[in-house]
């Protein structure tokens, strides 16, 4: 099995290298994508074709591995404008004023403070509040114990507020809404 599989990736790194680079946005997620094709390769060395059709086998994997990974970056992306529009109906809600669109700016600095958190936390944060799920499914999604889910989820959203925070988002403007997102049980 160890034996094909050097095979494989010595035959054909180049040219997967090459695939990804050119279809990836970033060279770290194109280095991502060319992994975990060739972990999926590892994983299901039994699948892969002998010969050349090996090469096309390894181009399938890379192209859902990058579908995946945009699919994730639109998630993120979506959550961002969600937390946007949140903290805004926040603001709204508390002058009570009708809901607008969110500064511009502000939904930036929201963007780039959720980028600037860890793969961990952004995960935790997308199950609350894209998925919706509470500590328990968040848990079994995880493979962790609930107190140990409620804790990551407790410390991303610290972590979060904090971003915001130094951001120059003015936290204080949603009063205890904020704290919820900061810090409260999803």
């Amino acid at each position: 099995m160890r034996r094909r599989f050097e095979e494989i990736y010595v035959a054909h790194y180049a040219d997967l290298l090459a695939y990804v680079r050119r279809r990836a946005t970033s060279p770290e997620d194109a280095a991502d994508a060319l992994a975990e094709t060739f972990a999926t390769a590892w994983r299901r060395i039994g699948d892969v074709p002998a010969g050349p059709a090996a090469r096309l086998w390894l181009y399938g994997v890379a192209r859902r591995v990058l579908a995946n990974g945009r699919r994730a970056e639109t998630r993120r992306s979506a959550l961002v404008e969600r937390l946007g529009a949140q903290l805004a109906l926040w603001d709204a809600q508390r002058r009570d004023e009708p809901a607008w669109p969110p500064d511009h700016e502000e939904l930036d600095a929201v963007r780039r403070a959720f980028r600037r958190l860890g793969a961990d936390d952004r995960e935790v944060l997308a199950l609350a509040s894209w998925e919706g799920l509470a500590s328990a499914e968040i848990a079994t999604v995880l493979g962790c114990s609930r107190g140990a889910a409620r804790l990551r989820l407790h410390r991303a959203r610290k972590r979060l507020a904090a971003e915001l925070s130094s951001a120059g988002v003015d936290m204080a403007r949603y009063g205890v809404r904020m704290a919820a997102l900061a810090g409260g049980e999803a």
